[in-house]
Order: C-alpha cells, then sequence, then structure tokens
C-alpha cells in the first residue's frame, strides 16, 4: 500500500495553488538567507525563526485551516485535509484555495501523493455523483508527487454541498490495481470560506507594489 512518508511543504502548496490551472507558473522562490556578514544598525534583529513554517489556524469537521508565517505578517491559508487509508495509514494530501476573480478556475487544490504512484496513470477526482476528471501530475520531489486542478465555480458549489471527494491513484507496484480514498466534504464549506476571508484581508493589509519610475528622457 502506498503511504506518504513525509508532507509537502504548506508554503509550496500554496504558491502552487494560487495558480491552478496554469501549468507554466512555478512556486515562488524562497526568501534569502539573512547575510551574517552584514553590518549591525545597532536595532535589534526581528525574529524570522518561524518565517515560512505552518499552523492550523483552526478546524472544521474533517478540514483543517492550515496557514503559512510569512515574513511581512500576512499568512496565506489553505483549506487542508490528510488522505488515509482504511489502516489508518496517511497516503495523500488535499489542499484547497481560492482563486482571483477573472480565471478560469474560482477554486485551485493542490494534491500530493506518494513518490511510488504511477504518474502516467494521473490522479481521478469525482465529486459525489458529478462525472469524473482526470488530472496530469506536475513533478515528485523528495516529499512526493504533485497535482494541481482547478475547480470551476459550477464544481466548488457541489464541494460546498456535498459529501465527498472520491479520488483515485494508481502504484507503480500494482498497475492492475487502484488506491482508492475519500476527500470528506464534511467542514468544507467553513474551512473554505474561512481561508478565503483571510487571505483576502492579507491581501487588503499588504502594501501596494511601488509604480515604477518614470524613463529619463533624452
Amino acid at each position: 500500500m502506498l503511504r506518504l512518508t513525509t508532507a509537502f511543504t504548506l508554503a509550496a502548496a500554496l504558491a502552487l495553488a494560487t495558480a491552478a490551472g496554469a501549468d507554466t507558473t512555478t512556486p515562488a522562490p524562497a526568501a534569502p538567507a539573512a547575510d551574517a556578514t552584514a553590518p549591525s544598525t545597532g536595532a535589534p534583529a526581528a525574529d524570522t525563526s518561524g518565517i515560512g513554517s505552518a499552523y492550523v489556524q483552526s478546524t472544521s469537521g474533517d478540514w483543517e485551516v492550515r496557514c503559512v508565517h510569512a515574513q511581512d505578517g500576512h499568512d496565506p491559508c489553505q483549506a487542508y485535509q490528510l488522505l488515509k487509508d482504511e489502516q489508518g495509514n496517511s497516503v495523500a494530501e488535499f489542499s484547497a484555495v481560492g482563486l482571483p476573480a477573472g480565471q478560469p478556475a474560482a477554486a485551485g487544490a493542490t494534491i500530493v501523493t506518494p513518490l511510488e504512484t504511477l504518474l502516467t496513470q494521473q490522479v481521478t477526482l469525482q465529486i459525489d455523483a458529478l462525472p469524473a476528471k482526470v488530472y496530469p501530475f506536475l513533478f515528485c520531489n523528495t516529499a512526493g508527487c504533485v497535482a494541481r486542478v482547478g475547480f470551476t465555480a459550477d464544481e466548488l458549489a457541489a464541494m460546498k454541498k456535498g459529501q465527498k471527494i472520491a479520488l483515485t491513484i494508481i502504484p507503480v507496484a500494482a498497475p492492475d490495481q487502484k488506491v482508492e480514498l475519500t476527500v470528506s466534504l464534511k467542514g468544507f464549506t467553513a474551512g473554505y470560506d474561512t481561508a478565503t476571508k483571510l487571505n483576502a484581508a492579507a491581501t487588503a493589509a499588504a502594501p501596494a507594489a511601488p509604480a515604477p519610475a518614470p524613463a529619463a528622457g533624452n
């Protein structure tokens, strides 16, 4: 049986989910480390020991609202669920986040499965009785294999009033077998809406990027 031995970092999952459906987008680079040789200004250094670490902001049914400590204090959040098999083994991770208006997808999800997943068979999702859809994997690293999913407004509405999402992957060691997992939708609406509100508040509070300086004339 496949097992998820190491969880994929939440920061990377959020970076992927914010661009669900746009396969050309890459995760945001990590903040550079502080230069130990930089001269002291005499002011106390900011405590950045928690930057990039995840924490659970709240829980709702079978979902957690997980956030990441950001350097500017505006922590990005997502609705998160760890998927387990019948024996209680951690097998996959499913996280969802709202996307900006005007995009083809209303919400994005990041799915992380074990390295032993047969990538050519992709990942299948079925929201209750809706038609099943198949999504490709983007890449694998030491933490697992990552698929990025975009949900339409209708699919998001179905998730908010639904019961479950059936998630199916195929193991490399047994390509004739299926690993079927259940993404419970109990508490999804509250968890997703909480994460969406927190992200909107963080975006509104973040300082605007400075306008580019005008080009010098001849």
